[in-house]
This record gives C-alpha cells, sequence and structure tokens, in this order.
C-alpha cells in the first residue's frame, strides 16, 4: 500500500524521520478506489495528515503528469471549532511550502473579512477549511453550483463532536447539497474516540448506506498514564465541585513539567482556579486562560503564546477539547469530575500528541461521588472503553434553515430537495407531508401568522418552482443563520473600545457602576452598562467571577453504570483511600448501597423535615425534570413538598410529610400526566421555542448595522408563542420546541430509564436520620444555583457538621421493600 505514496510525499517523510503508518497508507488507498472513509484513530496518530493525504498526492508534480494543477476548488475541511481550522492550516502549509505544491489553502469562518468571503467565491482556493455554519451560508449564494462542482473531497475533523447535534444535522444538509453538485464527491470522517463507529459511518453516507463508508482503524498507539490525585494530608471533601483544595499541589506539579493544560468543566470555574492559581503563583509563572467568552483577539494571544512555548500552564474548558496541536504539552489535568469516556480521553490526548509516547493526565475530583467517577473513567480509559451521544431524528428548525438557504441560492422544485434531503441519514424519516409542512412555515410563518408580511419569505411560481418573494431575504438570512444560540450576552470592553469577551446580559444587568467583576484573569471596575457593552476599566480589588447558564455536562449512561458497579464491589474498595472506604462501609452498615439494575430509595427525617433520596445515577438533566415531576405528584397526594436538590448521582425532595411508597410516585404515567403540564407551565417550553424560532429564522437576531438584545429577542419570540400556543397548537416549531424539551432540556430518555427500573425493583429504606451516601447531596441545598467554587469553603464547613451525624454506626436503619 506504500506504493500509492508519490515520491514528493515519501521523501518529504523520510527527511522528517516519520514513516507512513499504516492507516494512512488505507486512506490512500481507499481514496484511489473512490470510497468514503472514517478514520479512527488515536489523538498523535497523523489523523489530519492522513485525511489530507489524497489531496496532497494529487498535487504532486508526479501525480499531475506535467499538467497545470485543477482550478477550483478540490477539497473542504469541517471542523467544529475555528481554533481548530486555523491550527490545521498552520500545519497544512508546512507540506505545501516545503514541496512547493501549486495548492492554495485558506479559511472561512464568521471572523473572516467580508472582502476575502466575496473573494473565496469568485475565486476559490483549491482547499477551503470552514465550519458547518460557515459552509451552509457558502452553499446559500448562487453561485454555489459553479462553485463546488469539481469538489472531490470533504474531510470532516472530530466528526464525534457534532454528527448527533444539531449542528450535524445542518452539516448532513449541506452534504447532500454538495453530493447533487458534485455527484463523485468522497466523504471522509476523522475521529479518535467513537464509541460506535458503525453509527457514524451511516451518518456519514449517503442514504444512510453505511456499507459505502471504510472504516479504518489506526495503529495503537501508547497507553495513556492517568492517575488521580489525592489530598497529601486531608481527607476527600464531602461536597463541592471546584476542587480548590488541590491548587498548591496542582500548583507544584505545574512547577515540574514544561509545560501543563489545565480542563475545567466551566467557563466560571476555569476564572476561578486560574485565580486561584495566580494566588499561590510565588515564582510568577506564565499562566494563561482560555475560554469560549474571551473575545477572539485574547483567545488568539494565548494560543499564539501556547504554540510558541511562552506558556508554563493554561487553564481552559471545552473550547480547547478538540485537536489544537501543542505537542509540548507534557500534562493534562481534568479539574472535577469528568462526565464522560469519549470527553476525557479526547482531553487527555493533548498530551504529548504524539502517538509512540505516553500521554500523562491527573483527574482532580471535588468530593466522593468525583472520586468514585474518576475511579470509573480510570478503568474505562485503561479498557479502551468510549461513550457519547446518541444519534436522534434531524430537526425540523434545521431542516427550515436549510430550505431558506437553498431559496437564496435559486429557485427549486419542492420534489426534488425532498429526495436530496432525504439521502441526509438525520432526514430519511422526513416525508412529503411533513416537508410540505416545512415548506409551508419558510413561506408563511404558517396559519396563525400568514397575514404578516414579514413572515411571507418565499412563494410557489406558476413554474411549479420555489423562490424568495425578495431579494432582501437573502441579506437577512445570511446575517441571521446558524444553530448555535447564544445566551442573553453583552461585550465587555475597555473604554478604548477594547474588547475582552462576553458575559451573560442577567449577570451584567445586575452590575452597578462602581462593582468589580474578575474576567478574562483581570479585575474589573463597572463603569456604565451600554445596549450590549458592559464599559470597564482595571481595579485594584478583587471582583466577583461570573456566572454561565451554559448547559450543564450530563454523566454519561457508560460512566454511571461504572460508578454503580464500585459502589456494588466491596471487594474493590480495598484500593480506595481510607475516607473513602469509611464513607462506603458505614453506608453499606446503616443503609444499603445503589446496584446496576436496582433503584435505592432512602427516607429520613432531617432538621423538622421529611427527606427522600432517590439514587437514580441518570445525570444532573434527568433529575432535575424529575425532581419537578416527583414534587408535583407529591403536591397532589397531600405530601406537602418544600423542595428539592439534584446531583449526578441523586435526588433528594423534602417535604412536611413522609414518604411512604416512593413507588406510586415513579410510576410510568408521570411522563403522561404531570410531564406535559409541567413543560406547558414552565419556562421550558418557551425557552425552546425561542431557540428554534431563531434557528428557523422565524424571528431574526440581526439587522443590518443592529443586533437585538437578549430580552428583545426573547420579548418577540414569547410574543409569537403565546399566539401559536391559542391559535395553532400543531405549528411545526411548537412540535420542533417539544422534540427539544424531551431529548435534550428534560434527556426524557433517562428518565424513562428510571421508571423502568423502579418497575423492576426499589429498595426503600427507612433511617432515623441522613446516610452518608446522602451528606453530598443535602449539603447542596440552598447552594444549587450558585456557579461552582463559589461556596466551597462554608459548603464544607457546613458537610463536615452533617457527616459527623450521617457517620455514627451505632446501629442500621429499618429495612423495608418497596412493592
Amino acid at each position: 500500500m506504500a506504493k500509492a505514496l508519490p515520491p514528493e510525499l515519501d521523501q518529504w517523510f523520510s527527511a522528517r524521520g516519520w514513516r507512513l503508518r499504516r492507516h494512512q497508507a488505507e486512506m490512500l488507498e481507499v481514496a484511489g478506489q473512490g470510497r468514503h472513509a472514517l478514520l479512527v484513530a488515536d489523538t498523535g496518530a497523523g489523523k489530519t495528515l492522513g485525511g489530507f493525504l489524497p489531496t496532497l498526492a494529487a498535487f504532486c508534480p508526479t501525480q499531475l503528469g506535467g499538467a497545470a494543477p485543477p482550478d477550483g476548488l478540490h477539497t473542504l475541511y469541517v471542523s467544529p471549532l475555528k481554533a481548530l481550522a486555523h491550527d490545521v492550516q498552520r500545519n497544512l502549509l508546512t507540506p505545501v511550502a516545503e514541496l512547493d505544491l501549486p495548492l492554495r489553502v485558506e479559511v472561512r469562518s464568521g471572523d473572516t473579512p467580508s472582502d476575502r468571503k466575496a473573494r473565496q467565491r469568485a475565486n476559490p482556493p483549491h482547499v477551503l477549511l470552514t465550519t458547518p455554519e460557515s459552509l451552509s451560508l457558502l452553499l446559500s449564494y448562487p453561485e454555489a453550483e459553479r462553485l463546488f462542482a469539481g469538489l472531490q473531497r470533504v474531510v470532516i475533523d472530530e466528526i464525534h463532536a457534532f454528527a448527533p447535534t444539531k449542528r450535524g444535522d445542518l452539516l448532513a444538509l449541506s452534504l447532500s447539497r454538495l453530493q447533487a453538485l458534485a455527484p463523485a464527491m468522497q466523504r471522509v470522517g476523522l475521529s479518535a474516540t467513537l464509541a460506535d463507529p458503525q453509527a457514524f459511518a451511516r451518518w456519514l453516507a449517503p442514504r444512510g448506506a453505511a456499507e459505502n463508508v471504510a472504516v479504518v482503524a489506526g495503529e495503537q498507539g501508547a497507553d495513556p498514564e492517568l492517575a488521580i490525585l489525592l489530598p497529601n494530608e486531608a481527607r476527600v471533601p464531602w461536597g463541592g465541585h471546584a476542587a480548590a483544595w488541590a491548587v498548591p499541589q496542582l500548583y507544584q506539579e505545574i512547577k515540574a513539567n514544561r509545560t501543563t493544560l489545565v480542563f475545567c468543566n466551566t467557563r466560571f470555574l476555569a476564572e476561578f482556579i486560574f485565580q486561584q492559581l495566580w494566588n499561590v503563583n510565588e515564582d510568577v509563572l506564565p499562566i494563561g486562560i482560555h475560554h469560549g467568552s474571551l473575545s477572539k483577539e485574547a483567545r488568539r494571544k494565548v494560543e499564539g503564546a501556547m504554540a510558541r512555548g511562552e506558556l508554563r500552564a493554561l487553564v481552559c474548558t471545552a473550547s480547547l477539547d478538540l485537536g489544537v496541536d501543542w505537542g509540548d504539552i507534557d500534562l493534562v489535568v481534568q479539574m472535577g469530575a469528568p462526565k464522560g469516556s469519549s470527553r476525557l480521553l479526547q482531553r487527555i490526548g493533548r498530551a504529548n500528541h504524539r502517538l509512540d509516547q505516553a500521554s500523562r493526565a491527573l483527574l482532580v475530583p471535588g468530593n466522593r461521588f468525583e472520586f468514585l467517577e474518576a475511579t470509573a473513567a480510570q478503568q474505562a480509559v485503561e479498557e479502551g472503553q468510549r461513550d457519547g451521544e446518541a444519534f436522534r431524528p434531524g430537526a425540523l428548525d434545521v431542516l427550515a434553515q436549510h430550505v431558506m438557504a437553498r431559496a437564496c441560492a435559486g429557485p427549486f422544485r419542492a420534489e426534488d430537495l425532498l429526495a436530496e434531503l432525504q439521502s441526509a441519514d438525520p432526514y430519511r424519516w422526513i416525508d412529503a407531508a411533513a416537508f410540505d409542512r416545512v415548506i409551508r412555515f419558510v413561506a408563511t410563518g404558517g396559519y396563525a401568522l400568514r397575514a404578516y408580511d414579514r413572515f411571507q419569505r418565499i412563494t410557489l411560481g406558476r413554474d411549479g418552482l420555489w423562490r424568495l418573494t425578495h431579494p432582501e431575504h437573502a441579506a437577512r438570512h445570511r446575517l441571521n443563520a446558524g444553530i448555535i444560540v447564544d445566551s442573553e450576552m453583552v461585550d465587555v470592553r475597555f473604554r478604548n473600545g477594547r474588547s475582552l469577551g462576553r458575559v451573560e446580559e442577567n449577570f451584567a444587568a445586575a452590575l452597578r457602576p462602581g462593582e468589580t467583576i474578575r474576567f478574562a484573569g483581570l479585575d474589573l471596575e463597572v463603569e456604565a452598562m451600554r445596549d450590549t457593552e458592559l464599559i470597564v476599566r482595571a481595579a485594584k480589588k478583587a471582583g466577583q467571577i461570573p456566572s454561565y447558564m451554559g448547559q450543564r455536562l450530563a454523566l454519561t449512561t457508560h460512566l454511571a453504570g461504572r460508578v454503580q458497579a464500585l459502589l456494588d464491589d466491596r471487594a474493590g474498595w480495598a484500593r480506595f483511600p481510607d475516607d473513602v472506604r469509611e464513607w462506603l462501609e458505614v453506608q453499606d452498615w446503616r443503609s444499603e448501597l445503589p446496584a446496576p439494575g436496582r433503584l435505592l430509595v432512602e427516607s429520613f427525617p432531617h432538621e423538622g423535615r421529611h427527606y427522600t433520596v432517590f439514587y437514580c445515577f441518570e445525570g444532573w438533566p434527568a433529575h432535575q425534570s424529575l425532581g419537578m415531576l416527583i414534587t408535583r405528584r407529591m403536591e397532589q397526594r397531600g405530601l406537602s413538598p418544600l423542595g428539592f436538590v439534584a446531583n449526578d448521582y441523586a435526588l433528594a425532595v423534602w417535604g412536611l410529610r413522609a414518604v411512604r411508597d416512593p413507588v406510586e410516585l415513579l410510576s410510568p404515567d408521570i411522563l403522561a400526566d404531570e410531564f406535559v403540564d409541567w413543560v406547558e407551565d414552565s419556562y421550558l417550553l418557551r425557552r425552546a421555542f425561542r431557540e428554534v424560532a431563531v434557528i428557523s429564522g422565524l424571528v431574526e437576531r440581526q439587522q443590518p448595522g443592529k443586533r437585538k438584545t437578549g430580552r428583545q429577542v426573547t420579548f418577540s419570540t414569547d410574543l409569537i408563542y403565546d399566539v401559536l400556543r391559542k391559535h395553532e397548537p400543531d405549528h411545526v416549531l411548537i412540535e420542533a420546541a417539544w422534540a427539544d424539551a424531551r431529548a435534550r432540556m428534560t434527556d426524557i430518555g433517562r428518565l424513562g430509564s428510571v421508571l423502568d427500573r423502579a418497575a423492576r425493583e426499589v429498595r426503600h429504606v427507612l433511617l432515623d436520620r441522613v446516610s452518608p451516601l446522602a451528606v453530598p447531596l443535602l449539603v447542596m441545598i440552598g447552594r444549587e444555583s450558585l456557579p461552582q467554587g463559589s461556596a466551597d469553603d462554608e459548603l464544607l464547613f457546613e458537610a463536615e457538621s452533617l457527616a459527623s451525624r450521617a457517620m455514627r454506626s451505632d446501629a442500621p436503619g429499618d429495612q423495608i421493600e418497596g412493592d
């Protein structure tokens, strides 16, 4: 297979001391056969180069045979992050320059200047690096048919990061359009962490025909070295998430290594840990911070410093999960629970970024449950087990956006577009009736809105073609199209105009001139709030860290099962720290322990209230939803509920009367009755509608020269939502909002798993006081809305007091089984 490599590339590999890896050679062979390919290979295995080798080979002089290089767009590269596209451009330009290949490589994203975008449409490069959103916009131009007619390859990097999401829906629709414009186009997917490669092959293949995709397995790399950091002279904390106890030890690790990458699960936690590290930074080591709310300039500055090896540590979030190649990182640290083995593997892979060298990583648990989760993740990584999001049907709001983009590119026949989009695997379920509803929505806004001119976007001509009602709709679509609907944000700027990034509007609105915040690693004093800008200046006193309402990472089903197995494996407790082992032993003596397939429920009195704890292990979003439903049902049964609190592992409810039979609170009809009432009465459906209204193009966030505030967008969507609920409750966007509320916001699938277990076996244990296992949950009461880390010291003090009662091993509680 190595003979497929042109001599120029063969010599380039040899000059660098590299060899062509088996999977890279196989990618060349598959490309030569004209087949689609999915490459699954460890980080550092040369995945990206493997994806691009056929393109580089096609432009080698020996392959061209003296002919001029082909004009026009040859290869598209699609990545989930703009930073990744820029990083790949830097790496790809190296062989292009050193081999003097006649190959032009450019990036196109939301940050690309408009004049360059126009030039790219008129005179495209050979290789264009872009994102799903920018690709969809490019397809909305009338010149798309000419631009993509000669396209040979589409390389989709980090395919796991967006294929099962709405961004994946948009990309799948774009791929269906590209395949129609360039029938011979090859699709290539790249990833290091796929739990089910065949599912991704189906997503990648036209019409979901996975047999037409060659799944290429990468060479095995060195096993990662993964350890769990524990307190030197203290116990593993009972509660909290920030793992602030570890900062002095973390600083010593940073001093002992050249470059350390410190991952945090939230932006707040990243700012908090960054501040804590600077508080102990006696050696004034260069330590940076990177997260998605920082300005583009701030992120690029830090990325450049990392690439040049100027930083000793970088505190970051998921903004650096993917693909950015800094080979000199020799330690990765995960602060708090990893939440999933695939996500952890992705982060570990940032260390060394070389296949033949072990990546070194440290897990830093914030509390005892997180220690168990870290242990489960460590086992999963050692066994090579992956997890990930499940695929779901394509979203209707994304389909509406695609239909509008297709109309912007030129007139179309509905039946032709339907056949085209049905070749996208997420939309194979769409039939003519469902598609007609979407077309009618794009045309008029729907039955209840058809009288308003601003919703009349496309019209059906006598020639049977759908076209725009006015050319201005194309400009408005391109100004507003996209999938990522940010929370209501405002820009943080100095008076001179320098941007630091963005914070959420609700947080900014509560600030007054003279108050201080800590953002982008700086203490800042608020001067004024102007429309969508927060004007600040440098401050001398420390400020509060902004909180964010972004979607919370949920514990994966795979990792949850492993944590329950650890609790059930009493023989394995011997390898746990003494305090963790004692915690579980006393729990086992006084009550019971959760086990796979069985639902443990505990009830006990505490401070004049009656508490019931459900150990579901289905993740925070599902537990939050279950708490809402159970307290509604308790209210109906006269149990006088007062509140609930949830984490990834359990749910606690409390009230004035004791729960005698938890099974009746968990009957399956709760999803048919209370669930519907709760979602319709709560803000959930309005919030979901806001997102689908923006994505579908019904409500515009931007107008020429002006951007609406988040509150203005919410006001507009709430008005339309109320009209549709009253006059057209079966509107396509109400349906789309319900789909989001079920799947993403309430995690109804995992709710159903709780009810299934409850129907099989419930162990209801009655206790005379709080149990050891309930302590980490109960100490969060009253603090669940606080950002992680903001109350950890106070929380730990209260946890010790509560734990002293829970850990008294005088007598076990009486145990009764549920019906």
